[in-house]
C-alpha cells in the first residue's frame, strides 16, 4: 500500500470535531473572533466537559473554579484553550484502532506533550505549539494501524510501535514511515507549515538553526517519553539520549537526566485529556 493509498481509505482517518478545524483555522487569523470559537466549543458538550475538567484541575492552578467554556479562556487564555481542545478532539476522534491499546498510545503521547513543552520552555521554543505537536507526533501510527491493520501487526511482532527501531522497520516494509504519515495529515488538516515540518523531521532533526528546533525538541520529548514507556533503568535512559540533538539546542545532559520531573509530575492533573 503506498502512502497516498492510505491516506484515501475512510477507515484510516480520524473524524474531528467540526469546531478542530475552526481552531486550526485559527492559527493563520490572528483577529480570531475567541468569542464566537467559544460558543462553538460549548455547542459540543462532551469537548466542553472536557474542556472545564482540564481546565480546574491541578495542572494550572486557577483561583477560583472555571464554570463554563468562556471562563477557561478569559482565565486560561485562547491558545491554552485551543491546545486542549485539539489535544481533546484528535483524542476522541479514534474509537479503536487493531492492534494498539489506544490508552497506553495517548499515555505515550501525553507524555511526548509534556516533554515537548518542558524542554521547550527551556531552550526558549513555542511551549504550546510544543505541546500539540508532541501531542500529535505519532499520530501517524494509527493511521497506520487503522487503514493496514494485517501489515502493521505483523511488523509489531518484529519491532513494537515504541521501539526505536519502527521508524526504520516501516520504511523497508512499507516505503514510508508514520512520520511522513502524521506529517502528510497535518497538511490535509491545514495546519501551519511548523506541524508537518516538525512531525516528519522530528526523527533526524534537521541541523539548521531555525526549522530544526522545533524538530529536535519534540525528539527529545520523545527519547523522554519512549525510555519511561519501554520502562528503561536509569543507565539505559542516559546511554540512549542523543547527545548531538541535545548539544545543538544548546542543553546539557545532566538537565534532561536529573533536572527535568518525572512524566507522573509533569502531566499530574492533564490525565483527562487522554479519557
Amino acid at each position: 500500500m503506498t502512502l497516498e493509498s492510505l491516506l484515501q481509505n475512510p477507515n484510516a482517518l480520524p473524524t474531528a470535531p467540526k469546531v478542530v478545524d475552526e481552531l486550526i483555522s485559527s492559527f493563520e487569523d490572528p483577529d480570531v473572533a475567541v468569542e464566537d470559537i467559544a460558543r462553538k466549543v460549548s455547542l459540543d458538550p462532551v469537548l466542553a466537559a472536557k474542556l472545564l475538567r482540564l481546565a480546574n484541575s491541578a495542572y494550572y492552578h486557577v483561583s477560583r473554579r472555571i464554570g463554563n467554556v468562556e471562563d477557561a479562556v478569559r482565565m486560561l487564555g485562547f491558545v491554552t484553550v485551543r491546545t486542549l481542545v485539539i489535544s481533546s478532539g484528535l483524542v476522541g476522534g479514534f474509537k479503536t484502532v487493531p492492534g494498539l491499546d489506544l490508552k497506553r498510545f495517548w499515555r505515550y503521547s501525553l507524555h511526548a506533550a509534556v516533554s515537548a513543552k518542558w524542554i521547550a520552555k527551556k531552550v526558549g521554543v513555542n511551549t504550546d505549539l510544543a505541546f500539540t505537536i508532541g501531542m500529535m507526533h505519532a499520530i501517524g501510527q494509527l493511521v497506520v494501524h487503522a487503514g493496514m491493520p494485517a501489515e502493521a501487526q505483523e511488523l509489531d511482532k518484529t519491532v513494537g510501535p515504541y521501539e526505536p527501531g519502527r521508524l526504520a522497520a516501516e520504511q523497508a516494509a512499507f516505503g514510508f514511515q508514520f512520520s511522513d504519515v502524521g506529517a502528510e495529515l497535518a497538511t490535509r488538516w491545514k495546519f501551519p507549515d511548523i506541524f508537518p515540518d516538525t512531525i516528519r523531521d522530528f526523527p533526524a532533526p534537521p541541523a539548521v538553526p531555525a526549522p530544526g528546533r522545533m524538530a529536535a525538541v519534540v525528539h527529545l520529548a520523545v527519547w523522554r517519553a519512549r525510555a519511561d514507556e519501554l520502562g528503561l533503568n536509569a543507565e539505559d535512559t542516559a546511554a540512549s539520549l542523543p547527545l548531538n540533538v541535545a548539544a545543538g539546542l544548546g542543553l546539557a545532559p545532566n538537565e534532561l537526566l536529573e533536572e527535568m520531573p518525572s512524566l507522573s509530575q509533569l502531566s499530574a492533573g492533564l490525565e483527562e485529556l487522554i479519557h
